[in-house]
């Protein structure tokens, strides 16, 4: 049937990409060597380690979040180095096959899904590594899979105590511009990212932020490489940040997207995820009274501010209500993954999206509920509707700001 109206992305991963940036690459190619493209390049290069934090250096490859777990992998480690992997949950896990496929040996640490890494495992695998072969310990600090955010600072704290000297390398794919991220203060050697979560971009970049240590690492590094090599990438042309031909319309739209993030400010973006987050819980647990849906993460310090995973009861078919949602109401939900595929959906709450946007999703579900006979508490959109206007009232008020005038009486 005809659809109106635009599609709700409540994706983890593309997110909504904002106008303002569609417009930003809706323009012609020009010379990439030219300063008025390699001055925006480098531009966005610099200004991306503001929104890791840290002093480091940031490169760009064409790629997905995928690609730019190969970096660290072939640029801070030699064949048959180890890693340590803390596994809890599919992307985790597909880090580790990765390590594995490159000539790493992986210890994968196996923890719960439905908890944060554990940092006291972390520390005994470390302490237990006398001889310190361990390289570098990868970890993510959201999983999309399960919707849990880890604790990075108590991660970094276990590896002190543990006295090891092991690269501290983080996955920020889906916490970047959506959970508080300090790179330099959280002593995080290297960490990565990608275009289609937080920085509100279509897919096809990826990012890669090194401390001092990390780059001195890759300056003598004989892991064969030849696109992902860092050294190549620090050359002083234009080509040689890509490693070829720029990607010119989304360095644009990424320059755009950057100057967005400042605009609102990065605290203020990280409150504004928080506060959408809080708003979903909400509806997810006035639903969840009716006993066949449950949050999956039961800690609620845990639970990721940029997607939240909703477990279904044994008899229920998730993946038939979410694509009945897409194709009857336009709002596209994702899908259980790893451990959860077939038990569980997922809400994705990051990017460019306000609270219209996340209680019309929210409503969308309830509507798939219903027709899919999915047994469901009451008041879900009115708990959600709740915490944001608890939120908004605890809030400074803005300059100038009046109350609307009553005009029924």
């Amino acid at each position: 049937m005809p659809q109106r109206g635009r599609i709700f992305l409540a994706t983890p991963g593309p997110t909504n990409v904002p106008d303002r940036v569609l417009r930003a690459m809706h323009r012609a190619a020009e010379d990439f060597a030219a300063p008025a493209f390699s001055d925006t390049a480098s531009s966005c290069l610099e200004d991306l380690a503001k929104v890791f934090r840290t002093r480091g250096r940031v490169f760009c490859f064409i790629g997905n979040g995928h690609a730019a777990w190969e970096v660290p992998l072939v640029n801070l480690l030699e064949p048959g180095d180890t890693v340590l992997v803390p596994v809890s949950g599919r992307f985790s896990q597909s880090w580790a096959e990765m390590a594995e496929c490159l000539e790493l040996r992986t210890i994968r640490l196996d923890l719960p899904r439905d908890r944060p890494l554990d940092p006291d495992a972390i520390e005994a695998a470390l302490r237990a590594d006398e001889g310190h072969k361990i390289k570098a310990v990868l970890a993510v600090q959201t999983e999309t899979a399960t919707g849990i955010s880890s604790d990075m600072v108590a991660i970094r704290r276990a590896i002190d105590a543990a006295r090891h000297p092991a690269l501290f390398v983080v996955d920020a794919i889906a916490s970047l511009a959506a959970e508080p991220f300090a790179m330099d203060e959280w002593g995080v050697d290297c960490a990565l990212t990608a275009s289609q979560k937080g920085l509100m971009l279509p897919p096809g970049l990826g990012f890669v932020a090194l401390n001092d240590r990390a780059l001195g690492i890759a300056e003598t590094c004989r892991h064969p490489r030849r696109y992902f090599d860092l050294n190549f990438r620090r050359g002083e042309q234009t080509y040689q940040w890509f490693h070829g031909t720029p990607p010119l319309q989304q360095i644009w739209g990424l320059r755009e997207s950057l100057d967005m993030l400042f605009e609102e400010g990065l605290d203020e973006v990280v409150a504004r995820h928080r506060r959408l987050a809080d708003a979903v819980r909400a509806c997810v647990a006035a639903w969840a009274e009716a006993g066949a849906l449950a949050l999956h993460c039961p800690i609620p310090e845990a639970r990721s501010n940029a997607v939240t995973a909703i477990r279904v009861a044994p008899d229920i078919d998730p993946d038939a209500m979410r694509r009945l949602a897409r194709d009857h109401y336009q709002t596209a939900l994702g899908a259980g993954l790893g451990d959860l595929e077939g038990k569980a959906f997922r809400i994705g709450h990051l990017g460019d999206l306000n609270e219209p946007m996340i209680l019309g999703t929210l409503a969308a579900v309830e509507l798939a509920l219903r027709r899919c006979g999915i047994a469901h508490g009451p008041g879900g959109l009115e708990a959600a509707i709740e915490a944001l206007a608890l939120d908004d009232a605890a809030a400074e008020p803005e300059a100038g700001l009046t109350p609307v005038a009553d005009d029924r009486a």
